[in-house]
């Protein structure tokens, strides 16, 4: 099952950064793990792992 993530709306700019942080997600795109709605949400693919979460995240 695919996870929908609706990011913030700004980045708070924290280390590490949060899950929901813009910048996060758009990291996740660029590197083929997630992808982008026309609604503004990301659908993060089923085979994303937590070593490549915490590798977007810093």
């Amino acid at each position: 099952m695919a996870k929908v993530i609706k990011p913030k709306k700004r980045c708070c700019k924290s280390r590490p950064r949060c899950k929901k942080c813009p910048v996060v997600c758009k990291r996740l795109v660029n590197a083929g793990l997630a992808e982008k709605r026309s609604n503004g949400t990301f659908v993060l693919h089923v085979d994303v792992t937590k070593k490549a979460l915490k590798a977007a995240r810093h």
